[in-house]
């Protein structure tokens, strides 16, 4: 099997002024690890120039199309003790909607952004940084012309422009109002009431006009809300602007893990008043059986693909804490079937339970039915697949979507038979508070 060719470049804690050196490229993607502090942080992949892009919107299976791509890039191997967790392959995102393609769904709620279902572009070359050792390389599939490595290596040497400004050209507004939003919730409480279902993720969108340079926006958002999980991402259409805390399916030596987050708390202005939300979200029954609820669907989605028995769940309602929230986390694992690859695991478990309800087929078509506009790539996913079959996606929550001079943000939640209306709409305003009053204009709801 040929080998990478790993070239060690200084390296960079923020990940940012390379980012701009590389974008003019095209198609830049940047899986940031912002906040690097833990073991979920500590690498980030930046990449541009793809020799070529899988879309939805020209190729009726796309997801078969970036298994075939795969296999004519090939595997290729590590120098000796010099394995990452990414060297080439597919990089780009899912977003929410492919579920209409995966399972029968209603088609109700308006498509206004139109963006394609899925988007990854195949890359031979990828910079690769280690926070936990501090260093960085230049990793080159064997199939790279050394031109083109050298373009790189190039461009590494330019010294970065700053970006344009980002303004927004008004505050961030809800597109529904609270007498909106308490009519989908009683609905809601209907079907739970019905039997329909469990849990239902009830998400509202919120916008405003932009002007500028969209990665200047993402800078300011990654400073106020570093996270594990965070991702930048240019194409065609649209920028991704994401500060996820959550992975939705990592695939490493066939071994599988989701991170499912269900419960969350603001953070106190005091110690004491911290340690005590901190406390009370871990103890809180109705967080920890929505959590649970969440765990079961994703042992049901994993064990589509995993070995029988291999299904195992080594973290339940674990604590994780960020600059602005704190979260209950689980951990469910599994280990691949030979029959299986990643991106049946991706067919079989998308999108993430923790953002549709259960049972999911039922919780995404109510969700389809009182939500008035597609989430687009909100609650999708932006990763890898790389060509040696390891996979890595984050679920696109806390995420921002610029097209056409817009910009969008969607704030969700776990509706359940003994949730309360004001609280479930305050958490909804409180999440994406959390990222917008980062921008230049605090939002208006």
């Amino acid at each position: 099997m040929p080998e990478y060719q790993l070239t060690e470049v200084s390296y960079q804690a923020d990940p940012l002024p390379r980012l701009i050196s590389l974008r003019g490229l095209g198609h830049p993607v940047l899986l940031d690890s912002a906040d690097n502090r833990s073991h979920l942080g500590r690498y980030s992949v930046l990449a541009a120039a793809p020799s070529t892009v899988v879309s939805s919107r020209n190729t009726p299976d796309a997801l078969s199309e970036v298994r075939a791509r795969l296999q004519v890039l090939g595997p290729a191997r590590w120098p000796a003790g010099q394995a990452l967790p990414f060297g080439a392959g597919a990089l780009g995102y899912l977003s929410y909607d492919l579920a209409r393609e995966l399972e029968n769904l209603p088609s109700l709620a308006a498509d206004d952004i139109a963006l394609p279902c899925i988007q990854l572009g195949i890359y031979r070359w990828s910079l690769v940084s280690d926070h936990l050792q501090q260093r960085c390389w230049l990793v080159c599939h064997p199939s790279l012309p050394e031109a083109e490595r050298d373009k790189v290596l190039a461009r590494l040497q330019q010294a970065p422009s700053e970006p344009a400004e980002f303004q927004l050209d008004a505050p961030f507004h809800a597109e529904q109002s609270k007498a909106q939003y308490a009519q989908a919730f009683a609905r809601i409480q209907h079907y739970i009431q019905a039997g329909d279902c469990y849990q239902i993720n009830l998400a509202q969108r919120f916008s405003s006009r932009y002007a500028g340079d969209p990665l200047e926006a993402y800078r300011l958002l990654r400073s106020a809300s570093p996270t594990p999980f965070s991702a930048y991402l240019e194409t065609p259409d649209a920028c991704l602007l994401s500060l996820s805390p959550e992975r939705f399916l990592q695939v490493h030596d066939a071994q599988v893990e989701a991170r499912p987050i269900k419960g969350t708390r603001a953070r106190g202005k005091t110690l004491a008043e911290d340690q005590a939300l901190a406390s009370e979200l871990q103890h809180c029954l109705k967080d920890r059986a929505e959590n649970l609820m969440i765990v079961d669907l994703l042992r049901n989605d994993l064990g589509r693909s995993c070995v029988p028995g291999s299904i195992r769940v080594p973290e339940l309602f674990s604590l994780e804490s960020y600059p602005n929230v704190h979260h209950l986390v689980s951990s469910v694992t599994g280990t691949l079937r030979t029959d299986c690859d990643a991106i049946e695991l991706l067919r079989s478990s998308f999108p993430g339970g923790s953002i549709t309800g259960a049972p999911k087929i039922r919780a995404m078509q109510i969700i389809e039915e009182l939500e008035p506009v597609r989430r687009s790539l909100y609650c999708g996913g932006v990763g890898y697949i790389g060509c040696e079959g390891q996979m890595d996606f984050n679920i696109a929550i806390r995420s921002l979507v610029c097209a056409n001079q817009q910009v969008y943000c969607w704030g969700g939640g776990g509706i359940v038979a003994d949730s309360d209306i004001d609280a479930e709409y305050q958490e909804t305003l409180t999440k994406v508070g959390n990222l917008l009053n980062a921008l230049p204009i605090k939002p208006d709801y």
